[in-house]
């Protein structure tokens, strides 16, 4: 596995690549890997001859009062699980050579950015769509591996590339879960080991929307109620619970086919999002 620090050099490598006729597949990441974060990796790697994964915690994705200082690094284990996992190219910029001084061109998406996340992380996902482009143009990959935890991001960044034409296949992966269902995450080390066991609750709750579903239930806001129900048991405050058509991303009562049921739940250490569709 190759080392690459710099957006120029990434990109020379890439564009090398492409002149061989080679198939380059990305995986984006902040570090602090985990079988989640890995799991994607393995799907680049089966489809592509070149599998590029990035480290790079994005600045302009974190508000002013978010945990950007905070956030876990550790990249010489982050290092031998890419290698183990069989990345080929790891690109591993700085703030500064991918945001000059004089950085003033971004990515804004306007509709699908409103909502969920979007509207508690206000500039979040101007800096998630930016970044990202930036990425595309510099490792120039014929596909990107995203995960599907990440519901909103992972369809706002399709609708960036179809907007945009970027020459790029978006592949999903699914949310990988520890033994008792909470979605891994970097963010869970923040949580205490009696938030750690109470953060199920959102899995739960999501388990529990399934289950009224499945047994007719259509009404909105009697899902929303019964996930709340299970989150007030615990010291997590609900942040948002969403019912949403599973594209538009725009909220309705009366349910059809396919619905995503997306929500966000603070503790004190850390806030958690977690997602399913129903009917699909």
């Amino acid at each position: 596995m190759k080392i690459l620090r710099t957006p120029e050099e990434m990109q020379r490598a890439a564009q090398a690549l492409r002149c061989e006729g080679k198939i380059i597949g990305f995986v984006p990441t902040m570090g602090f890997l985990h079988e989640g974060h890995l799991s994607l990796m393995k799907i680049a790697r089966e489809r592509a001859d070149v599998t590029v994964a990035s480290i790079f915690v994005n600045p302009t994705q974190f508000g002013p009062n978010e945990d950007l200082a905070a956030y876990p690094r550790d990249f010489e284990r982050d290092e031998k699980l890419c290698r183990e996992t069989g990345v080929d190219l790891l690109f591993y910029p700085t703030p500064e050579t991918m945001y000059l001084d004089s950085h003033s061109v971004w990515v804004d998406e306007d509709s699908l950015s409103e909502v969920l996340c979007g509207a508690a992380r206000p500039g979040h996902f101007r800096g998630v769509c930016t970044v990202v482009a930036k990425l595309l143009n510099i490792v120039l990959p014929d596909f990107m591996v995203l995960g599907e935890k990440d519901a909103q991001q992972l369809r706002i960044l399709r609708r960036m590339v179809r907007d945009l034409n970027f020459p790029v296949e978006i592949i999903s992966g699914p949310t990988l879960r520890e033994a008792d269902g909470l979605a891994m995450s970097s963010r869970n080390k923040y949580l205490s080991p009696a938030e750690r066991a109470e953060a199920v609750c959102l899995f739960q709750g999501l388990e529990k929307a399934k289950e009224l579903f499945a047994a007719g239930e259509r009404d909105a806001d009697a899902l929303k109620e019964a996930i709340c129900e299970i989150i007030n048991k615990t010291t997590g405050t609900v942040d948002y619970i969403e019912i949403a058509d599973n594209e538009s991303l725009k909220s309705f009562q009366a349910l059809e086919k396919p619905v995503l049921v997306a929500l966000a739940v603070k503790f004190s250490g850390a806030r958690l999002i977690d997602n399913a569709v129903l009917g699909k």
